[in-house]
């Protein structure tokens, strides 16, 4: 795990917060943290397998338009894999 970031440029200020922040961290943001935490594995496999590292289209459209094609294959492949399985149990009978 990369926990190399130490800080920011940017004019308002804001908190960023990092894994094992002990100290002044709230019920909601360690809810948030772990919500994260569920997520990111889902984003790597969304990088790798369904082609959302390198965009080929252009504009901030295309970067739209390819994250919403991104979230429809890995949608469609979760459905794909449960019309299998409800097609084994039903040919399991």
């Amino acid at each position: 795990m990369d926990k190399g970031y130490k800080g920011h440029n940017y004019r308002n200020k804001f908190k960023i917060w990092i894994t094992d922040q002990v100290r002044n961290v709230t019920k909601q943001i360690r809810r948030e943290m772990k919500r994260r935490a569920a997520v990111e594995p889902v984003i790597g496999h969304v990088k790798a397998e369904h082609r959302m590292g390198t965009n080929y289209l252009s504009g901030h459209s295309g970067d739209r338009l390819n994250a919403v094609l991104a979230a429809a294959g890995f949608n469609f492949h979760l459905l794909l894999r449960w019309f299998a399985a409800l097609l084994l149990r039903l040919l399991a009978f």
